[in-house]
């Protein structure tokens, strides 16, 4: 008997029918999942983008330790005071009784002059350091000593530029800076309840310019944290008076206390006083200037008047 020739296997009828359906419905139910991880991947991506400019512009608003802003720039204050724990620096000194701080703290105000009268003082500022500036982002100018950077060096510019200083400046301003001076011990006596009498104005006492040039020398290098009372020795109380304003005049440039955890910052503000006892229970820094300049003035007293001296005149 022959062999018999077997055909392909029957295939039940409407099974290819099937098939394709199933092919169809596989099909289907992956557009959406290959639509569902693409809508993914572009959140991510969008939400990583967004991260990553947050990122960038908080690093270009505040430091990274920042964690709460004492006074912010917007702010009109007629005084913030925080009392904190005196430190022992001032047990190695000569301590003077009803002025050598025992009730230790920070404050802020803008009510001790005005802002016009915070102008007519970066006035003076600005005329004094226009005979010299550093090289580097920070210039200093000591009406008392007469201090002024020039280059990557001091001059005492009443002897370098002789009788020239009398065409820069004239007595109203240096009765103005007195003028100034003055309201600002009073501020301090008042806060730490002290007769403003047993305050001593003491150096270094000077202008201070800042912009974002590279640093230099040493002396440019502002920006690191420090104590007063130890790298001064004479400051008992400490304050700054700002000339010009925190995101106007100025990006980067804020004043910090350091503290573990709770750092905390004084955006400048023209007409802005903060100021504070000199011990370590105020560690601060100055954040760098990213742009524009930065003025102020940084205003020290002492309780013990062999470390005291004279308001500047105009000789």
């Amino acid at each position: 008997m022959a062999p018999q020739r077997r055909g392909p296997p029957r295939v039940p009828e409407g099974s290819s029918a099937a098939e394709r359906r199933r092919a169809n419905s596989t099909k289907k139910d992956r557009l959406p999942q290959e639509a569902q991880r693409s809508w993914l991947r572009t959140v991510v991506f969008g939400v990583g983008l967004a991260l990553i400019t947050f990122l960038f512009w908080s690093r270009l608003g505040m430091d990274d330790d920042v964690a709460e802003v004492l006074a912010h720039r917007g702010e009109v204050l007629e005084g913030r005071f925080i009392e904190v724990p005196c430190s022992e620096d001032y047990d190695g000194h000569r301590r003077f009784e009803g002025c050598t701080p025992r009730k230790c703290g920070r404050g802020v105000t803008d009510m001790v002059i005005t802002r016009e009268e915070a102008e007519q003082i970066r006035r003076i500022a600005e005329k004094g350091l226009s005979l010299g500036g550093s090289d580097g982002g920070a210039s200093i100018l000591d009406l008392h000593s007469g201090a002024l950077s020039v280059g990557k060096h001091f001059v005492n510019l009443y002897r370098y530029f002789g009788d020239k200083v009398q065409n820069i400046f004239s007595e109203e301003d240096f009765q103005l800076y007195r003028d100034v001076r003055q309201k600002v011990q009073l501020t301090i006596a008042e806060a730490f309840g002290i007769s403003s009498s047993l305050l001593y104005l003491t150096k270094p006492t000077f202008f201070s310019r800042i912009n974002s040039t590279e640093a230099q020398t040493a002396h440019d290098e502002y920006w690191h944290a420090h104590v007063d009372k130890v790298t001064y020795g004479s400051f008992d109380y400490t304050s700054l008076l700002y000339l010009s304003d925190y995101l106007e005049d100025f990006g980067g440039g804020r004043f910090v206390f350091m503290e573990e955890g709770s750092n905390k910052t004084v955006e400048p503000r023209a007409g802005r006083v903060s100021f504070f006892t000199s011990g370590s229970e105020n560690l601060h820094r100055v954040e760098k200037v990213l742009w524009g300049t930065r003025y102020a003035i940084t205003i020290a007293f002492t309780c013990n008047p062999d470390h005291g001296i004279k308001d500047p005149v105009l000789t």
